[in-house]
């Protein structure tokens, strides 16, 4: 297929398939959530510190444990917890199920068994994500803000300085296992195997300069609309909560505030849920096209090759079963 065709084939896809649609907004809408609130944390804690009075780790659970009954923080506690885990847990997940379900799509094949998908899947993707997880822009804001508030004044650029560059290291290694989660759950390849086969597959294809082009473009557009929206919703947010704030009592505004926030997130993870079935399927189907190609590293001898090739060079018809094993290596039967 030409990067056209795939780029027209992950479109139609995405707009035809609702099931996969929805393994996406579930996984957009708790990384949103998880993001949202790490922002909106650390534009707080950010603000305190540019004021010179940087406040605490537990702040904002401090201020709750006063304003709160003993069983409503508890209850909030426990519901912040439980949430947390799933926003970690659950998009790994849906990785798995988008995968599965976009490559049965692809094969014409019936789009079912996303749950299976997703938990079989779930510890090998896992493992991959995490291993690029200072690749994500909220990670390195969350780290920063740790640095500026607990670390000595004079370790506090050389820390950041060393933490963009593993960043930035992130981000290249994870350009190169760009396949590996396709690997794993397509033919179920363990974790180092994955890494590896994806890291042959760029290298074996990056002659196809503009079949790259047009992906890493794609996966460029999601990163930056991501970053706009997730830069831009905990402004809103805290916009809309300062402003009522002066009309309103302050348990009214955490009300209002709260349902906004939520229609927005929930808003912005429906469109995602486009963007990220979209760009996920580009990576399934041209991870599937390019398994077709032959790899640079086999060597064909014949109409045989290097790496099929038997220790011992047997016949047609024993191969096919047709003579005994013992009269084809000279031996009496």
């Amino acid at each position: 297929m030409t990067p056209r065709e795939i780029i027209a084939e992950a479109w139609s896809m995405t707009q035809r398939e609702r099931k996969i649609r929805a393994w996406g907004f579930v996984s957009e809408l708790l990384e949103t959530l998880l993001d949202t609130k790490l922002l909106v944390y650390q534009t707080y804690f950010a603000y305190t510190f540019m004021q010179g009075d940087p406040v605490g780790f537990f702040i904002v659970e401090e201020t709750l444990m006063q304003i709160l009954p003993t069983w409503g923080f508890i209850t909030f506690i426990t519901l912040l917890i439980i949430l947390i885990i799933l926003e970690i847990f659950i998009p790994k997940m849906c990785l798995g199920a988008i995968i599965g379900l976009a490559a049965k799509a692809h094969k014409k094949e019936e789009v079912r068994g996303g749950l299976v998908l997703a938990l079989y899947n779930f510890l090998p993707l896992f493992a991959v994500r995490e291993f690029f997880v200072l690749g994500h822009i909220t990670i390195v804001i969350t780290i920063g803000s740790l640095v500026l508030r607990y670390m000595p004044t004079g370790l506090h650029i050389p820390i950041i300085f060393l933490v963009l560059v593993f960043w930035f290291l992130s981000n290249i290694f994870r350009l190169f296992a760009i396949f590996a989660e396709e690997d794993i759950v397509i033919r179920k390849s363990g974790i180092f195997g994955a890494l590896g086969r994806s890291f042959k597959l760029i290298i074996s294809h990056l002659s196809h300069v503009f079949f790259l082009f047009l992906l890493l473009l794609v996966i460029s557009l999601r990163i930056l609309l991501n970053a706009i929206v997730l830069f831009v919703l905990p402004a809103i947010i805290i916009g809309l909560s300062v402003l009522l704030a002066f009309f309103l009592s302050t348990a009214l505004t955490a009300i209002f505030t709260t349902i906004a926030a939520i229609i927005l997130i929930l808003f912005t993870s429906y469109f995602f849920a486009y963007v990220h079935v979209f760009t996920q399927s580009v990576w399934t189907i041209t991870y599937m096209e390019l398994q077709k190609m032959k790899d640079l590293d086999i060597i064909e001898v014949g109409e045989e090759t290097l790496s099929t090739l038997p220790i011992e060079s047997t016949s047609a018809e024993e191969e096919a079963g047709e003579i005994p094993q013992s009269e084809a290596v000279g031996q009496n039967p």
